[in-house]
């Protein structure tokens, strides 16, 4: 392969293969936890859905991206102990080597955010930091305890990571103290998970005030609120970060209602709204952008991504609402089997769009965007790949 580029595309490439690997696993596992037909049916596969998706899907793509930023081989460990640590745990190695995997990945992914932080002590990035560290802890809690006790942890991780990524894509929409309003609600995040420990209740119902703050606030400032009257990738991405903010203000109203939870259809209903509605939203809103400035390869945007993206929600409006909520068991299951379909057909999508030779107005785009030249984030703001971390 003469091409520099083209190889470079290919290496890094090969570190998101155990994220693609934990995420069809986690989708299986769903199934078999709603009680359909699953391609495979392993006998712990179930069990490890919480964590493959987290950690093993969202933690190595995440983690790609900020390796990829730091600009330093050692930045690739975290990465590849995170994807490597979801691999194994669908291996017949022991749980435990899997769930270490995972811990000396979350802590790798601590010291890529502690290097990027020293370049200019930004105050995103360090909200981004304390939540690798929220995943670091969930992952050594997941030694002890199972997923449901550690979840609030890992909501952290999500919920962190990406308000403080969506507060510098829309940097240029934020007001002067926006850095320092993220931080503050990150400290109190930090501090009501804590009390979750002692006070399961109280820090639940905490948590969620605090998580209902800072999407008031997000939504208040963010230029997606303009950009939903636009056209093309911007409106989507609008409607995505839109649709994000709705779901993850569900999950906070659950909170701050019903308390800790660790079953039932409370517990669903947060969980489900945050990874899903709140998480998978935002990635869909993210990746015409991001995943561009990590393989060096175009996403360009396609009407078509419309259709996941609308069958995302859908999903999520038959769980929760008529399954959740209401108590229609059949139709719980038939949201849940949407959201699947949703999350695949994306990544088939995503995949076909970049493949594909690219519409004719987004090509020159791709290739200042390729050569890290300034382009147009996902909601119109000026973005420039190669800068877009500290340097």
């Amino acid at each position: 392969m003469k091409n520099p580029g083209a190889r470079q595309t290919l290496s890094r490439a090969v570190f998101l293969v155990p994220a693609g690997i934990a995420m069809l696993a986690g989708v299986d596992a769903a199934l078999l936890l709603v009680g359909v037909g699953a391609p495979v049916s392993a006998a712990r596969l179930a069990d490890l859905h919480g964590m493959l998706m987290v950690g093993g899907f969202l933690g190595t793509l995440i983690a790609m991206e900020r390796a990829v930023a730091l600009r330093h081989p050692l930045g690739y460990a975290a990465p590849l102990l995170l994807g490597l640590g979801g691999i194994v745990l669908l291996t017949p190695a022991p749980l435990a080597l899997g769930r270490l995997l995972l811990v000396e990945g979350a802590l790798a992914f601590v010291a890529v955010y502690a290097a990027l932080w020293r370049r200019n002590h930004d105050d995103v990035v360090i909200v981004e930091l304390l939540g690798a560290v929220h995943l670091a802890i969930g992952a050594v809690l997941w030694l002890k305890v199972g997923v449901p006790w550690l979840m609030p942890w890992l909501v952290g991780f999500v919920v962190l990571t990406i308000c403080a990524e969506r507060v510098e894509l829309a940097r240029l929409a934020m007001p002067n103290t926006g850095g320092r309003t993220l931080v503050l609600h990150a400290s109190a995040l930090t501090m009501t998970l804590v009390a979750t420990l002692v006070w399961p209740d109280t820090g639940a119902r905490l948590t969620g005030l605090v998580i209902a703050s800072l999407v008031v606030w997000l939504v208040r400032h963010d230029v997606a609120r303009k950009t939903i009257r636009a056209t093309g990738l911007p409106r989507f991405s609008a409607a995505a970060l839109l649709g994000g903010y709705v779901w993850l203000f569900v999950a906070a109203l659950a909170w701050i209602v019903g308390g800790a939870q660790t079953e039932g259809s409370t517990y669903d209903l947060v969980v489900h709204s945050v990874m899903l509605g709140f998480a998978i939203s935002m990635v869909m809103a993210h990746a015409p952008v991001i995943l561009p400035a990590v393989l060096r390869r175009p996403l360009p945007y396609r009407a078509v991504m419309w259709g996941p993206l609308a069958l995302m929600h859908v999903g999520l409006v038959m769980r929760i609402i008529f399954g959740d909520v209401v108590g229609r068991y059949p139709i719980w299951q038939a949201g849940s089997v949407v959201n699947v379909a949703a999350l695949l057909l994306f990544f088939l999508v995503a995949i076909g769009s970049s493949v594909a030779r690219p519409p004719k107005r987004q090509a020159s785009r791709a290739r200042r965007a390729t050569r890290g030249e300034a382009g147009t984030g996902p909601s119109g703001i000026p973005f420039t790949p190669s800068t877009r971390r500290p340097s």
